[in-house]
């Protein structure tokens, strides 16, 4: 059963799972900067970003469960850009 799930993976979904992750990562954490700065505007803006980037992962990885193999490698990759932007975008 794990193989045949592994050997069912389409390798252009998985990319695709890995960038919409990142982003969904990237903008979450844009999100939580906008709400710790308490700037409603961009909170609220960054939230329905965040919504939609996270329904393209959503929809491909529950065809696979491995898929989420690569939604966690893309939430890692988002998370850590978006935290380094934002150290360095800091005086």
């Amino acid at each position: 059963m794990i193989i045949a799930a592994l050997a069912a993976i389409d390798p252009l979904t998985a990319a695709g799972v890995v960038l919409a992750t990142a982003a969904t990562d990237a903008v979450y954490v844009m999100f939580s900067a906008a709400v710790a700065a308490r700037r409603r505007i961009a909170a609220a803006s960054w939230s329905s970003t965040w919504y939609l980037l996270s329904s393209f992962a959503i929809i491909s990885y529950t065809q696979n469960w491995a898929y989420v193999a690569f939604a966690a490698i893309g939430s890692w990759i988002g998370a850590y850009a978006s935290m380094t932007f934002l150290r360095w975008s800091r005086p």
